[in-house]
């Protein structure tokens, strides 16, 4: 504990003025606990500032799924802590993966840290602060397979007018690469009676395009109901008044049945859209990673979603440079792109984590050539989003609008085939006076690389 803080422990504000400033780095997924915990907090009567230098309590929820994502973690804690220097900060908190994989690192190396909350007890965070704020910050870690859940409002940070749905925690599958089952647990699926209050009060607050996320989407259910109900929670969902669009992502391939595929063919709301990280296309690959899918098999289900379903978007994310991939492997992977015209597509270069069998295995890759393979799959992609974006031109799409352009009589939008942070937008021509989260009718004039061009139809 810093000496400035032992000085100011005995004469803190009382909580309801306290001044939080709360960081949110990572996932989308790691979004809902943030903003759970900002609805705790706000209950409370915590007062919320955007302003480092202003604020009593600092809270960062961080990520550590790759290397990148640990360094941006660490450097805002290491950039917070200053503040206990030449700012009026009294508490830091860490929360999330970092805090649950380096929680003894953390309070060893950055004595400014008061606080570390893991990632199954976030739903404690207004005790850890009022712990930390009487000098008694600890770690508070809870068992990993937990499932916290609250039945306070969350307060969205996303714009209001769409929201991140989290229908479950934790993973089963032990990607070779992947930390999260160390993480976040086992998979466990939140009971679908919560799910739809919460939607429901998500709704009542204005948010029109619903995104259901989770480790994994397609396994919803099994868990607690003994079989795959996620085309059930799809349908009452459906139900909810005041939801225009909703959204599916992380489908693992293998789970997707012919339940997903006809609620998605029946129900108008749920975008024609899935996201579907295959990560490579090299049966070789896929094994080393342990994936449960063949190219074959992944042909045949990206076939199979664009018979019954011809206008859905497909994304995908690929790892390159995974240890052991060879020029060959990287070429089959580059082919089954350019043969399959995913929709959208992001690629990561391979990251060796630590506690993963895959940083144990021969033939890690160096980083110059990770890169160099990513950029001709992204180079490969652009060609392709550009092309399909052409055959665009005249077609009539529904597009919500995410804001204005400045000093433009123009807007920004996306439309069905597009998640918001991770895809493209539409940018809409017109002098005409829109608000973010209306939905107006543009017919597509022009494609930009990722981009689409449009114009309001009156």
């Amino acid at each position: 504990m810093s000496k400035r803080y032992e000085a100011e422990a005995g004469r803190r504000l009382p909580f309801f003025q306290t001044k939080l400033l709360f960081i949110s780095l990572g996932c989308d997924k790691n979004l809902v606990d943030s903003e759970v915990m900002l609805g705790l907090l706000d209950k409370k009567g915590i007062q919320i500032v955007d302003d480092e230098e202003e604020a009593d309590v600092i809270v960062i929820n961080t990520c550590c799924f790759i290397h990148d994502a640990k360094e941006e973690s660490i450097q805002t804690i290491l950039e917070m802590a200053e503040y206990k220097k030449i700012g009026s900060l009294k508490a830091l908190i860490v929360t999330g993966c970092l805090a649950q994989r380096y929680q003894e690192e953390i309070v060893t190396e950055i004595p400014e840290v008061d606080a570390v909350l893991g990632t199954t007890a976030y739903d404690r965070i207004s005790d850890v602060i009022e712990e930390a704020l009487a000098g008694k910050g600890r770690v508070t870690m809870e068992e990993l397979d937990a499932l916290p859940l609250t039945d306070v409002k969350r307060l969205v940070t996303t714009g209001g007018h769409y929201a991140y749905l989290k229908i479950a925690e934790g993973c089963d599958k032990h990607c070779t690469y992947c930390i999260i089952p160390r993480l976040r647990g086992s998979y466990r699926s939140v009971p679908m009676e919560v799910l739809i209050k919460e939607a429901e009060e998500l709704a009542l607050q204005g948010v029109k395009e619903l995104i259901l996320v989770a480790q994994e989407t397609t396994l919803y259910g099994r868990d607690i109901y003994g079989e795959k109900s996620l085309h059930i929670l799809l349908s009452r969902l459906c139900q909810i008044e005041g939801l225009r669009w909703i959204r599916v992502l992380y489908c693992y391939p293998e789970e997707i049945d012919d339940n997903l595929i006809e609620v998605m063919k029946k129900e108008k709301k749920i975008c024609h859209y899935l996201d579907i990280p295959i990560q490579h296309a090299s049966d070789e690959i896929l094994r080393r990673m342990g994936r449960r899918t063949t190219k074959e098999q992944l042909t045949r289900i990206i076939g199979k979603l664009r018979a019954e379903i011809p206008d859905i978007s497909l994304r995908t994310t690929l790892i390159t440079g995974f240890p052991g991939e060879t020029k060959e492997q990287h070429k089959e992977l580059l082919k089954f792109v350019d043969e399959m015209e995913f929709d959208r597509l992001g690629v990561f270069t391979y990251s060796p984590e630590e506690d993963t069998k895959a940083a144990q295995m021969p033939g890690q890759i160096e980083e110059e050539i990770k890169e160099e393979r990513q950029a001709e799959l992204m180079e490969l992609q652009q060609e392709i989003v550009f092309a399909r974006g052409e055959d665009r031109i005249g077609e009539e799409l529904l597009v919500m609008i995410e804001g204005k352009v400045a000093d433009e009589e123009a807007y920004v939008g996306r439309t069905y085939m597009d998640a918001p942070n991770v895809d493209g937008f539409i940018f809409v021509n017109t002098d005409a006076e829109l608000m973010s989260g209306d939905f107006a009718r543009v017919k597509v004039t022009g494609a930009l690389e990722y981009d689409l061009i449009g114009e309001l139809i009156e």
